[in-house]
């Protein structure tokens, strides 16, 4: 099997500024096996024939202990990797600590919107329209692959200010990306309770994000697996990476097991390996030689049935409605570095209902159904990490933030066409894992 053809550029809805444009479309960057740009032509992996990929470095073993790409984390990353590289017929296993998928993927919000929390559009903010353009496609195809409904909807945002603060970032907000030419409209407030019923009448400024889409992320988290199980991908649950086996600059195994604690662990080998267990990736770079300053960030929400349906997400800083189907909403949320602790808490929880609440008193009608917290995987910038470390076979796919669902088809595009090409359609250069080192 020979590389895979790179995809064609898609269509985006944004109007961008010359300078995001020409780093959202600009000619394919290939990068070593260090992460580095490089004016080379794309290579095969180490160890093979120039002529070999990792599908015919690996297929000679017939061992259920070999793969041709080992993906560590069974989230909507990895599974969405696994399901790229499932397509073009290379053999993936997923290693999960836990049940797949049952992670940050399952406890977020599911808003795609680049717009929602960008002030001034940036190169990050590029990369999420990128990812925001995938979308509509990647969910028809994954509902196509699972048979499964994603609860997929594009009916846009709403984001509200009541605070004198919120105000003066709404309005910063707007300006910057009006300039920009992106597609954003000044609400008038005597239409606001047509567009959006049971609003406070105390919200001084309303804009609309006509662009925005949300999933349902727990339905959309288990469509991929689904789907990727379809196509052969085998999923290894509470089966925990240990360590690495790692000779000369390369990944040979891991070790995993999902026996009783002291027992031995199992030897798994692979031709490439992608690390993509969110909040859990630090220990495994680390003996990769890798520092990588991922840490949990918690999340709680709350889950409520509506007397109404919802129309619309809407935003008010940090707090948030998502309309789910059956009139059920979800808000949230906090940000709070406390560990690993995923505590739902009575501070948390009255901090997510007294912040909604402010703009949508309308809660106070709503049956509360549950409350969970999750844990996103943040970096000290802020940003996700994309792409070779300091091994030659070792890619990393993690510390998406809360931006973990919207960017999950183009990190799968990207760390597909690495894996199986060496190089990328666009630059990852900002989101190296060794500009940490």
């Amino acid at each position: 099997m020979g590389p895979a053809a790179r995809p064609t550029a898609y269509a985006v809805g944004y109007s961008l500024p010359p300078a995001l444009r020409a780093e959202l479309f600009n000619e394919p960057v290939t990068q070593d096996a260090s992460g580095r740009e490089c004016d080379c032509e794309p290579v095969s992996a180490p160890g093979c024939n120039s002529g070999d990929t990792i599908a015919t470095m690996t297929s000679a073993s017939s061992s259920p202990h070999t793969a041709d790409v080992i993906v560590i984390g069974g989230g909507l990353i990895g599974s969405s990797i696994a399901l790229r590289l499932a397509q073009a017929k290379l053999r993936v296993s997923v290693f999960d600590r836990g049940e797949p998928g049952a992670e940050a993927s399952s406890a977020a919000a599911g808003m795609v919107g680049p717009q929602s929390e960008t002030a001034e559009p940036d190169s990050f903010f590029a990369l999420c329209v990128r990812s925001h353009a995938l979308f509509p496609e990647f969910v028809s195809e994954v509902e196509d692959l699972s048979g499964l409904d994603v609860g997929f909807r594009s009916e846009g945002s709403l984001l509200v200010a009541i605070e004198e603060k919120q105000v003066a970032q709404l309005e910063k907000l707007f300006w910057n990306q009006s300039r920009a030419g992106l597609p954003l409209e000044r609400i008038p407030l005597a239409s606001l309770p047509h567009k959006m019923p049971g609003l406070s009448s105390k919200v001084r400024l309303a804009l609309g994000a006509s662009e925005d889409h949300w999933v349902d992320n727990e339905k959309l988290t288990r469509a991929v697996i689904e789907a990727a199980h379809r196509l052969g991908v085998k999923f290894y649950a509470r089966t925990g990476v240990e360590d690495l086996s790692v000779r000369e600059n390369h990944v040979e195994a891991i070790h995993a097991g999902n026996g009783p604690p002291g027992g031995p662990p199992t030897s798994y080998s692979a031709g490439s390996f992608v690390l993509a267990a969110g909040c859990w990736s630090g220990a495994l770079a680390a003996q990769a030689g890798l520092p990588l300053p991922v840490q949990p960030c918690r999340g709680q929400m709350m889950e409520f049935e509506s007397p109404r349906e919802i129309p619309h997400v809407v935003r008010a800083g940090s707090h948030y409605l998502v309309p789910r189907s059956a009139r059920r909403v979800l808000v949230g949320t906090t940000a709070e570095y406390v560990g690993f602790e995923k505590t739902v808490t009575a501070e948390g929880l009255q901090s997510v209902l007294k912040g909604a609440m402010k703009f949508a008193p309308f809660l106070k009608d709503c049956a509360f159904l549950r409350a969970w917290a999750g844990l996103r995987p943040d970096t000290s910038d802020h940003l996700p990490v994309l792409g070779y470390g300091k091994l030659d076979n070792l890619i990393l796919a993690t510390g998406h933030f809360r931006h973990g669902i919207l960017l999950a088809p183009l990190t799968a595009q990207q760390i597909s066409e690495l894996i199986l090409t060496r190089s990328t359609s666009f630059s990852l250069e900002a989101y190296r894992p060794t500009r940490f080192a």
